[in-house]
């Protein structure tokens, strides 16, 4: 009981002590002032978008991203499925092959112009994939099946009634409902 009488004093007259700082320099809440309210100046046209910031100096690794990148994939032996999933907001198109030779990285589903456009309401993908450039020797099926897959919006289903999945020996092709 002893301790507790003198610290809860102490604790009282310290806290007291703080509205005499109120207003000196030395409370580092009065440092800045207080805020008050400035009209903005409007220099940027209506389409400029506040989030995203006008850099005009250039990153560490501004030439790497000004690089196209080259997709150099080779065509697939063989496609051997095609499924088309419903998901929300579009749909995911999954194709399955069957590589010529092991050792394939890289698969993707490529268009001629990179873009998910129909010709004639036919969507025509090629699986193709990057093989090692090392001679190996062939293994078993299992081993050399790849899959690949790329999603589709509604928007550009709506323009699709045909997609086509091509390969070096064959293509597989499913019609919408």
């Amino acid at each position: 009981m002893r301790l507790i009488l003198p610290s809860l004093l102490v604790a009282t007259l310290t806290l007291s002590a703080c509205s005499a700082m109120r207003d000196s320099r030395a409370n580092p809440m009065n440092w800045f002032g207080n805020s008050r309210s400035e009209p903005v100046q409007v220099d940027a046209p209506a389409e400029t978008n506040p989030l995203i910031p006008q850099n005009t100096r250039a990153g560490l690794f501004a030439n790497l991203r000004d690089q196209a990148e080259i997709y150099v994939g080779t065509p697939i032996d063989q496609v051997t499925d095609l499924v088309i999933e419903r998901v929300p907001g579009g749909a995911i198109v999954r194709a399955t092959g069957i590589a010529g030779q092991d050792r394939v990285y890289d698969v993707r589903l490529t268009t001629d112009n990179d873009e998910n456009v129909p010709v004639d309401g036919v969507l025509t993908y090629q699986l193709r994939g990057i093989h090692e450039e090392r001679a190996t020797r062939t293994l078993s099926q299992r081993v050399r099946t790849v899959t690949a897959a790329r999603r589709l919006t509604d928007q550009e289903l709506a323009e699709i009634s045909v997609i086509r999945v091509e390969g070096l020996r064959n293509a597989q092709s499913t019609t919408r409902r």
